[in-house]
């Protein structure tokens, strides 16, 4: 696993990042491909923050938490982000046999009706709207003035399809594609 450690008003010592790179290099066995994990340790009023994202898979786990410690911290992100990746697994072996049972079936023409009820990741509404160019300011002013949690925009300095969306802390983030 490659480890892109970042610090924030922190200063880990060398046994700490020993033990981040350890504890994280141990979901390596989930995953086929090299995995890259981006961890930002720092402190808030007067307590440890670590988020972890990591990147395997084409997929990636995030998890993030406040600690007086920061290998408790360690330790709940490594055990918060192997559930997520249990539960993705998971899920994705039972809809594999899914799909090969309805294939078997089809073939011998009897009807499958799915066994797993799926409305947990139903789609209940489409939108449609067009996409004016803006800055992300503009697109955080406007999506405060819809009373949404995130808002899709065309960015006016990239012309690429960016979301700013309120984070939990109440401060504002952008999402950027990258290729």
């Amino acid at each position: 696993m490659k480890f892109n450690i970042i610090t924030k008003k922190f200063t880990p010592d060398k046994p700490t990042v020993d033990y981040l790179e350890k504890k994280l290099s141990k979901l390596d066995k989930y995953f086929k491909d090299e995995s890259e994990a981006r961890v930002l340790i720092g402190t808030v009023k007067d307590k440890e923050y670590v988020e972890a994202s990591i990147y395997a898979g084409g997929m990636i786990y995030r998890a993030e938490v406040t600690e007086v410690d920061a290998k408790t911290a360690i330790d709940e992100i490594v055990d918060i982000i192997e559930r997520q990746i249990r539960k993705n697994k998971t899920r994705l072996e039972k809809k594999i046999k899914r799909e090969a049972l309805a294939d078997d079936l089809l073939l011998s023409g009897d009807n499958y009706s799915g066994g797993e009820d799926t409305s947990e990741y139903k789609i209940v509404k489409t939108k449609r709207f067009q996409v004016k160019p803006m800055s992300a300011e503009e697109a955080v002013l406007q999506m405060k003035l819809l009373g949404h949690s995130f808002f899709v925009f065309k960015n006016v300095d990239t012309d690429e399809m960016n979301v700013v969306y309120e984070r939990k802390d109440g401060k504002f983030a952008l999402i950027e594609s990258v290729e």
